[in-house]
């Protein structure tokens, strides 16, 4: 650093001793001493010189990096209507992955005038302890000739995650200025947002900046990144979602060169402050899993909400749930999975846990604070790809050699109001009701619940950290990840040590509840192939992309007056951009109360029971059933399933016979208004005729290859026209080899009054 006389100032309240910039911990009272490093934002050629001191707190360490000196001390906020750009940093905040967050703003004095610079919180950087140097992370464009073929295909995947959600804040252009476009290890990190001068860049302009690539791509996939980047550029790749399509082809050609061995290990423990323990874990608490021999790994971790015979009874009652479906689902061959269908699954597994405790519930007349729900984080590796489920605010981290980075985004109030663009998440999260949740399993019907499920490409070894708050409150697996995570991936340690470590120290330095934790290490074996992936350009592809900026969270849960205390309303408030949010917070409870009738503000006690509000989508009665407006063409949407009753020619030799089963993918519009109003992409599913399989992304499903014909397709795009001639669309209640989850019948809530 270049000033000596610098210091790092104990973030403990109690304490804010000063320490030399190279401490770890605090000399007085052995605190972590975050280095919290910022990237300033500023339109002018530096925001000051190395070793210069800014507002007696920041450190310059280059012309835009800075090191915050007093990271116990919150960063002065801006006011959001004078910093409209700031609200696509909030926005985006699923993304945090790669997209860096607003930290605060830096007021300078710039003559008679003011300048406001804002401070993004974690860039991408490289950070080397032993010599005190700190730089960023190479720019994709210059790391990528180094890199193997699977990681360049994989940060391309990333890229093409990110457009749709970049286009949707006006910021797509990041994604094509390569000084902006960082790699940290496998990520794709960004460095700021750059704004979409008039209009969006489209997938054409991303098709030319992939192109300046193929001249330094590996050999194995020189053609496939060719290739790709011309279909984009000539429009025959015209969605993310048939990119991504084509990039999982890829990808899944690679991973074949690549060997993962995985071990997992859990471990729960009451905690020095609790009777029992809510919480569950699977595999159960202790017990060491390897694959291989095992043929399937899958963590979860539940925490659970309720109280005596409440939380521990939802929390264990999931963990049976999801694992029934979830063995179901890797019975699949990965050659046949389908990823896009496997996230669809994993969500509906979620979503019938859900009931299964809801139900229960209403069965047994739970009200009140005796209804009982619990959290949900689980993570199933699938040959090169890791999928992560979560709902509530347990937690998973992805810890590499690179770095410990939070990938689930908790579903509580301070995180709607960042998601929202109402508020700067280092501010939300000290206002009086931050930790409430806004949905958990168990608190009402699945058709309000909005589980998240995300998929990671992996192309080096890991470690993925799923832990209840019991470990995670107060930042501790931030402060201790790099002391004690870290050392199982340089082969310092073993995970069954590092498990009961990290108990330990939840008990210690938190101690305020149960604690649970589930370590999955990742080890990985990879070598280059000597075969040239190829792409395939298909006409249609449906893989998952989730706006989550879009997806509004449905609030039916409570907690405790720190962590979990208060059940937030149904609705969204209504706001205004001038009201602060330490006012909007009580007034949602204020209106909650009118609204319901009834309010009841209790800590939550040794035995774990908190209170929740009598609230009629927590009233359900059991013997009532839904009923759902029936299918027909005219109301088509994806994911039902159609029956051809004749057969339906396909031209080129190929038709699809009668007693066919269609999934519908996509339904889009019709360029020909002659053959109908639109036309409808779908997957093919079975045929009950014959029995002769076809390639499917699903080995339970089989499809009928008519005599003298080619192969079918798996997927299909028809015409409104021939799908009224030849197909009856199934209802919801029929069975059909489509899925292999079907979820239970949601039940009605009944007539309540508010008292």
């Amino acid at each position: 650093m270049e000033n000596d006389a610098a210091t790092l100032y104990c973030p403990n309240e109690n304490c804010q001793a000063a320490n030399p910039l190279t401490h770890k911990f605090c000399q007085r009272c052995s605190t972590p001493l975050p280095k919290n490093y910022l990237w300033a934002v500023v339109d002018s050629p530096s925001v000051g010189s190395p070793g210069e001191i800014l507002a007696d707190r920041y450190l310059v360490l280059d012309k835009f990096l800075l090191l915050d000196t007093k990271p116990g001390l919150l960063a002065l906020t801006p006011e959001l209507d004078n910093l409209q750009p700031l609200r696509a940093y909030l926005r985006l905040i699923p993304y945090r992955l790669h997209v860096p967050q607003v930290y605060g703003v830096l007021f300078l004095a710039d003559g008679p005038s003011q300048r406001e610079i804002l401070l993004l919180e974690k860039p991408p950087l490289l950070v080397d302890d032993t010599i005190q140097q700190v730089h960023l992370g190479s720019e994709l464009t210059t790391a990528w000739r180094d890199a193997t073929s699977m990681r360049q295909l994989n940060w391309l995947w990333q890229i093409a995650h990110l457009w749709q959600p970049l286009v949707s804040e006006g910021v797509a252009s990041s994604l094509l200025d390569s000084y902006v476009l960082r790699v940290e290890g496998s990520l794709v990190r960004l460095l700021d947002l750059r704004f979409d001068v008039a209009t969006s860049p489209e997938l054409p302009q991303l098709g030319e900046f992939w192109q300046q690539l193929v001249r330094d791509a590996k050999p194995a996939i020189a053609e496939f990144v060719d290739q790709v980047s011309l279909s984009l550029i000539q429009g025959e790749i015209n969605s993310t979602e048939q990119l991504i399509g084509v990039l999982d082809g890829g990808l899944a050609g690679l991973g074949r060169s690549q060997t993962p061995t995985i071990k997992i290990i859990t471990k729960t423990d009451t905690g020095p402050s609790r009777q029992r323990n809510e919480d569950a874990c699977s595999p159960p608490s202790g017990t060491l899993v390897s694959k291989p021999p095992q043929p399937t790994a899958l963590a979860i971790v539940c925490d659970g909400i309720g109280g005596h015979e409440g939380g521990n009874v939802a929390s264990n009652l999931a963990i049976e749930t999801i694992q029934q479906q979830v063995q179901q689902l890797t019975k699949v061959p990965y050659d046949h999975i389908d990823p896009s269908l496997l996230l669809d699954d994993l969500e509906r597994a979620v979503a019938i846990a859900n009931d299964k405790i809801s139900q229960r519930n209403d069965a047994e007349n739970r009200q009140g604070r005796q209804r009982m729900g619990t959290t949900l984080v689980m993570a199933l590796p699938v040959a090169h790809e890791m999928y992560i489920t979560h709902v509530g605010d347990s937690r998973a981290y992805w810890i590499t050699r690179h770095g410990c980075y939070q990938v689930t985004l908790d579903d509580d109030v301070a995180s709607r109001e960042v998601r929202l663009g109402y508020a700067i998440y280092r501010e939300a999260v000290q206002q009086s009701a931050a930790g409430s949740l806004v949905q958990a399993l168990g608190m009402g019907p699945s058709t309000s619940l909005h589980p998240t499920s995300t998929r990671f490409m992996l192309d080096e070894d890991a470690v993925f950290l799923l832990t209840s708050d019991g470990l995670s409150d107060f930042d501790r697996v931030e402060e201790y990840w790099e002391t004690e995570i870290l050392p199982i991936l340089v082969g310092e340690t073993n995970i069954v040590n590092v498990a009961d470590r990290l108990v330990e120290i939840a008990n210690t330095k938190n101690g305020h509840d149960n604690v649970t934790v589930a370590l999955v290490h990742y080890q990985v074996q990879y070598w280059e192939p000597e075969i040239t992936i190829k792409a395939v350009i298909p006409e249609s592809y449906s893989a998952k992309t989730v706006d989550f900026t879009s997806r509004a969270t449905d609030a039916t849960l409570l907690g405790s007056p720190n962590h979990k205390t208060q059940v937030i309303p149904e609705k969204e408030p209504v706001k205004t951009s001038s009201l602060p949010l330490q006012w909007i917070v009580p007034l949602i409870f204020v209106v909650a109360a009118g609204a319901l009738g009834l309010f009841v503000k209790q800590l939550r006690s040794q035995s774990g029971q908190f209170p929740i509000f009598s609230n009629p989508i927590q009233t359900l009665n059991p013997s009532i059933e839904a009923t759902p407006a029936p299918r027909s063409l005219a109301n088509l949407d994806r994911g039902w399933v159609i029956k051809t009753n004749n057969d339906i020619s396909l031209g080129n030799n190929q038709s699809l016979p009668r007693g066919t089963f269609l999934e519908v993918i996509e339904k889009k519009s019709n360029p020909k208004p002659t053959s109908g109003n639109f036309s409808v992409s779908m997957r093919v599913c079975a045929n009950k005729s014959t029995q002769t399989p076809a390639k499917t992304n699903n080995p339970a499903v089989i499809t009928s290859v008519p005599p003298n014909s080619k192969p079918l397709p798996t997927r299909v795009l028809l015409d409104f026209s021939q799908l009224n001639r030849f197909g009856v669309v199934l209802q919801s209640d029929e069975p059909n080899p489509c899925r292999t989850i079907t979820q239970p019948p949601v039940t009605k809530p009944t007539e309540t009054s508010p008292t």
